[in-house]
């Protein structure tokens, strides 16, 4: 029985923390193309996770708790987070590795030049976090 355990406790320990992580879920509007450019930039940079189209993107994000000020595009859940908008993977495994007290983060409308939005980005990205102490803050700037 012990051995099992040494065995057991070993193969955790050797496994990479991201195999634990949650499925990502990406909750975006049903003819929404540019949903999908940004999954597809999070999967190139190893954050794999499911498409959900759905009308009801408000409520879940009401569910939530986004502050109507930090909409972005699409809604995603990963790891126990929300993460709102075109958010660059890696901001995302920053919040990940970081893991702050807060619900989530969030690059509000949609921003030319970010991950899945096509052109010249024309300013910088700034990234909120949301349902922490206090008002939203500037998590990171791109």
């Amino acid at each position: 029985m012990r051995i099992l355990k040494t065995i057991a406790l070993s193969l955790v320990l050797l496994t990479p923390a991201t195999a634990f992580a949650e499925q990502a879920i990406l909750y975006k509007n049903p003819q929404c193309g540019c949903c999908e450019g940004h999954a597809e930039h999070l999967r190139a940079n190893g954050i794999d996770g499911t498409s959900v189209a759905t009308h009801d993107l408000a409520f879940k994000r009401q569910e939530q708790g986004v502050p109507m000020e930090l909409v972005g595009c699409h809604m995603m859940l990963i790891d126990g987070y929300v993460v709102e908008g075109h958010v660059s993977a890696a901001i995302i495994k920053r919040l990940l590795a970081e893991r702050p007290a807060v619900k989530g983060i969030s690059l509000p409308g949609m921003p030319i030049g970010s991950p899945g939005m096509e052109g010249p980005r024309t300013e910088p990205l700034v990234v909120y976090t949301f349902g922490g102490r206090g008002e939203p803050q500037v998590f990171a700037v791109e």
